[in-house]
């Protein structure tokens, strides 16, 4: 809840990921990073749970639509090799590459929906998980901390529901994680090239975003988005 401490809402994070390694059994667990402030909380607190139980290297999962901020991946992948994290990078058929459409909701399924699921099913990902947040926008608020998706089969683990904004940068700002450099320019959320743009003062956090893919946000959820 917003009412909570940071320390309580990290307690709560981690209880929810012990309880995914739990659920996991044998199965393999990844992380959805993009590089982003919230993805890269959620891998640093994930990796807390490996050290303590001595499970060996945290692997991400990484979709590269051909079209995100060069500093996104750059910094991810230096990261990636600080940490010494596994990434699986996927991305679109070099055919879905070609169109930016108008039609976000298709170039969002092409190029982000449908390679997410070919990676789970190519690699066995029995429990993927995200950095979103309920205050994020308005179709994430009833989220639940453990979601089982079909089609593919796998649970989709949401540790940071209840964090917020202030919540993230506090948490990177404590324990001196690095970030991406964009955020240093004024963006607040990180997403496709063409889908972001700076946001002006006293915006919303993702009020820099498409408003056209904001608006299918839900959707996108139930075609197998985060």
């Amino acid at each position: 809840m917003h009412g909570q401490s940071l320390e309580a809402k990290c307690e709560a994070s981690l209880e929810v990921l012990n309880e995914a390694l739990e659920r996991a059994g044998n199965g393999l667990i990844a992380v959805a990073w993009t590089g982003g402030k919230d993805s890269t909380v959620a891998l640093n607190l994930w990796m807390e749970i490996l050290h303590k139980r001595e499970r060996g290297t945290p692997l991400a999962l990484s979709i590269d639509t051909g079209l995100k901020f060069p500093e996104t991946v750059a910094f991810r992948q230096a990261m990636a090799q600080a940490w010494q994290v596994e990434v699986i990078e996927v991305g679109p058929e070099p055919k879905a590459k070609a169109p930016i459409s108008e039609d976000r909701m298709e170039c969002c399924r092409l190029l982000k929906i449908e390679p997410l699921r070919k990676a789970i099913i190519e690699r066995g990902v029995s429990v993927l998980i995200n950095g979103v947040r309920r205050d994020e926008h308005p179709s994430r608020k009833d989220r639940i901390a453990f979601e089982q998706r079909c089609n593919p089969d796998y649970l989709q683990v949401s540790p940071l529901l209840d964090w917020t904004e202030m919540d993230i940068w506090s948490y990177i700002a404590g324990r001196g994680l690095p970030y991406c450099q964009l955020y240093d320019l004024g963006y607040r959320s990180l997403g496709c090239v063409p889908c972001t743009v700076l946001a002006g003062p006293g915006s919303a956090e993702r009020s820099g975003r498409d408003e056209r893919k904001e608006s299918c946000l839900s959707t996108l959820h139930d075609l197998g988005y985060f």
